[in-house]
């Protein structure tokens, strides 16, 4: 089975606020293993479906986005997302309208943050420097071989 996971957090526990806009905001380190035969390349799609209350959801809130990560990688060590990937490797646009990493900054609640690396079956093309999910996601269709999920949570200290 394809899994992620990461050094920092364990599955369904609190990202720590060193990863988060209440600490460094620096990109947690990840780790994946038994990834589909035929990879090509690998997408990062980190998310929050609770944006902005958890209690009353109104969109996804898009933190990270990184496509053609090569098929011989097997982690990303902690800040990877604070600096531009090495080639062939890309970052798309987040909705803070900026590349790159952007940690857990809930307003209210405790929010759910979802790391998914999908194993892809080609290297996709380049999408531009203003490539958003949307595009990331389309380049993507029918070409998933598997995805892996890490799940972390986190409120900000006051703001429960």
């Amino acid at each position: 089975m394809f899994t992620l996971s990461s050094a920092a957090f364990q599955e369904g526990e609190p990202v720590p606020s060193r990863f988060t806009c209440d600490g460094k905001d620096v990109s947690p380190p990840l780790s994946w293993s038994n990834l589909p035969a035929e990879t090509a390349s690998f997408a990062l799609i980190v998310d929050d479906p609770d944006a902005p209350d958890p209690a009353a959801p109104k969109r996804v809130w898009v933190h990270w986005l990184l496509y053609n990560l090569p098929p011989d990688r097997t982690e990303l060590a902690e800040g990877a997302g604070n600096r531009n990937p090495a080639a062939p490797a890309r970052h798309a646009v987040t909705d803070a309208n900026t590349t790159g990493y952007h940690g857990p900054c809930p307003p209210i609640g405790t929010h759910r943050y979802f790391f998914r690396l999908s194993a892809l079956d080609r290297v996709l093309p380049d999408l531009g420097p203003h490539a958003r999910r949307s595009e990331l996601e389309r380049a993507m269709d029918g070409h998933v071989l598997g995805t892996a999920v890490l799940m972390g949570r986190y409120a900000r200290a006051g703001r429960s």
